[in-house]
Parts: C-alpha cells; structure tokens; sequence
C-alpha cells in the first residue's frame, strides 16, 4: 500500500432528518424511526411501519433520490472544502429509484388509464391499449449507472465513475474500491455515496419473503426479534489520500486504515450459519490495519438485521474473528433505530461509526428486550455509552453471502 486514506467530508440524510445532529437525536440517543409510511398503500401487507422520512411539501424536492443524492455529495465536498470541477472518482452503491417505475406500471394497470409513455414497437401483449414500456425519461433514474453519471455531473467532478448494486454492501463496497485506488495510487480523491428511499416494489418483496417485522419494532440480537424494517437513507463521504488532504490544508475526520471483503456463498437469502464470510472480510480488514488481534477495535458497528438467521450468524462470525477479544469489545445495530438502508446501508453506518469514534459515544442497539442464547455479546442494550476510542470496525453483510469490513482511526 503506497498512500494513507483519510476522511474528510460528508453529508447524509435518514428519517431523522439531515446532518450529524439529526442522527445524534436519534440514532445516539436510541430513538426508532419507525411510524407507518403513507408513500404507499401499506393495506395488503403485514405491516405498514418504515424508518422512512415525513411527508411533507417538499419531501419530492427533498427526497427523491436524485437531488437527495446531489446534496449529500454537495454537503461533503463543501465540508472537505473541495470546488467544483476537481478530479475526483465518483463511486456509487444503489440499485436505482424504483419509485417512478412502480408507480407508472400501478398507474398504468389502473381502470380507464390511458395507454402511456409507450416506445413504438414495444408493444405490451394483450387487450388493445394495454400499456407499453416506460419512455427513456421515466426509465432514466432506474438506471444505476445514470445516477453516478448524473451525480458526477451535477457535483462537476472530473474523475472516473463506478456504481456498485451488489445489494446490501454495495455502498461499503463502493468505499473498500475507493480506499484501494487510493492507496494504491491511481486517484488523490474519492466520492463515495450510496442511497436507498423506502418504496412499495422492495417493501412488498420483503414482506413476500415474512423479513419485515411483524409487530413494527425491530429487536437486533434479542431472543423475541421478529424481522426488520426498512428505512430512507443516503449519504456521501470524500475520500482523500492522506498527503493529498496535508498538501492542501484539509482537517482530517477520521483514517480508514483496514478493509475487507469476502463471501462464503452459502446461499441465496441467508448468511452462513457460522458467518464464515465475516469472518474473512473482518480478519482482512483487521491484517491491513497491522492489528490481526484486534487489539485496538473499540467498537463495533455491526450489520444487526434483526432476524433470526442474521444476528445469530454474525455474532458467530465477530466471535471467529475477535476471539478472546470478543466479549469485551461493544457491539450494536443502529438498524434498530434507522431501520435497513439496503444499498445505502455501508455508507450511513459508516458515517455513524465515524462520530461514534470521533466524539466517543457508542449508539445503542435500541429495543432490546432479553438475550438470545445465540447472541452472546455486549449489544450496547437501548442507551447510548461514553466509550475513548481508538478505532472501530463497521460491517456489512449481503445476500448472496457478500460480506464487507472498514476499520477506522480517530485522526
């Protein structure tokens, strides 16, 4: 590894609202975001409950991905102190605004509604007027790789792009890619940013596949958990090689000084029962970080889904890696409060372990109620906790057995 990487600005949004402090009142301070969501109609499915921002007047300029997206970016550059028109890589982790999507086709099936955006040619089969595909302008933001094109181009940077959509990794993976033209040399400068908004195509596949919870609370490593919650969150991070932020006057927020990543492709849905997978991302990201014991690992921000095969599974995996170390170093979800970012997830927690290591307060995992005999570690149970810290470790987990690991340095 030839160059350091250091963190020098950020911008983020979820339920709570927008910046740090939103987040210190909730998440720091274990407050769920969770009400029911009124985007959709939540009537055919089991529950109706979100982490997902109010609606209000300006909740379309505010929260549609898109401009969502170019104001974190904005907010971190501003806050890194970086113009208009640097050369800097924009990487991306998002599966695309379902939203307009959804709501063409639901609109599109409705009685009496006219035939649409439809492209000549592409007829859909069936009764006269059936509907056609959506037109390139409703397509456009569904695209993944259109966002990272169209967030570079609004931030007016100059350098390569790259979108990540390997599900609940992707934004972490976006950063572990980043931290590697980094350190390696090929770039000074990094956007990384991932977002997800709450939306009725995902929320009626996950309550298809019984993972929302069923009595709208989500209970991360407790015995009585039933599921979790999805929730809205986008956020962007500036990386910077270490000298290229010296030479130019930056305060550095935090190092990333470990990452990792690994799979163990188990299976489609779930994590391996051992969490073998973690495991490796974790010791990786633990190696490069010249700590393999994990002897300077203060904190834990862990993926904590809330369901029965993940928790399990990934205190298996953090007690593999961590060994002795494991019972004495906290852990918690602050998908408890949040509820599940998805693509989005890896950027916002680590924005989240970021201020736990830099102001010293350990977010709680809210909700908890009684252990689970299978989860055995020091959860950080429903108040948050002064804790001098070092570094931290945040993970992520995916389907389809991807696992991601980032350990950070208070400066």
């Amino acid at each position: 590894m030839t160059g350091e990487v250091t963190v020098t600005g950020f911008g983020v949004r979820t339920a709570f609202g927008v910046g740090a402090d939103a987040l210190r009142r909730g998440v720091f301070a274990g407050v769920p975001s969770f009400a029911p969501t009124t985007r959709f109609d939540t009537g055919p499915y089991r529950t109706p409950m979100a982490g997902a921002a109010p609606d209000g007047p300006d909740a379309v300029e505010h929260w549609a991905l898109r401009p969502a997206l170019a104001r974190c970016g904005r907010e971190a550059l501003d806050m890194a102190g970086l113009p208009k028109g640097t050369e800097a890589a924009v990487l991306l982790g998002i599966a695309g605004d379902c939203t307009s999507i959804t709501r063409y086709w639901r609109e599109a099936a409705a009685p009496g509604a006219d035939a649409g955006h439809v492209v000549p040619g592409d007829e859909a089969p069936g009764a006269p007027g059936a509907p056609g595909a959506p037109d390139a302008a409703t397509l456009a933001d569904a695209v993944p790789a259109h966002l990272a094109e169209s967030l570079a181009g609004g931030l007016g940077l100059t350098g390569p792009r790259l979108t990540f959509t390997n599900a609940c990794v992707a934004s972490a993976a976006a950063i572990i890619h980043a931290c590697r033209l980094i350190s390696g040399g090929r770039i000074d400068v990094a956007v990384c940013a991932g977002g997800y908004l709450v939306e009725e195509e995902t929320f009626g596949k996950f309550d298809s596949g019984r993972a929302l919870s069923r009595d709208g609370t989500v209970r991360p490593f407790s015995a009585d958990r039933t599921g979790l919650l999805l929730g809205d969150g986008v956020a962007a991070v500036v990386l910077e090689s270490a000298e290229h932020a010296r030479r130019r006057g930056a305060r550095p927020l935090a190092g990333v000084v470990g990452w990792g990543a690994a799979t163990d492709a188990h299976h489609i849905a779930q994590p391996h029962p051992d969490g073998v997978g973690l495991t490796r991302a974790t010791l990786q990201a633990l190696r490069m970080a010249g700590d393999p014991e994990g002897a300077g690992l203060g904190y834990v921000n862990a993926h904590g889904t809330g369901t029965k095969y993940n928790d399990g599974a990934e205190t298996r995996g953090l007690r593999a890696a961590l060994r002795e170390r494991a019972e004495s170093i906290p852990v918690s979800s602050t998908k408890s409060t949040t509820g599940h970012l998805l693509e989005a997830a890896g950027v916002v927690e680590f924005v989240i372990t970021m201020l736990a290591l830099t102001e010293g307060v350990l977010p709680p995992t809210a909700n908890f109620t009684r252990a689970d005999p299978e989860c055995d570690l020091d959860y950080v149970p429903n108040s948050p906790r002064r804790a001098d810290l070092r570094r931290a470790l945040t993970i992520n987990a995916a389907f389809g057995g991807a696992n991601t690991a980032l350990v950070l340095e208070r400066p």
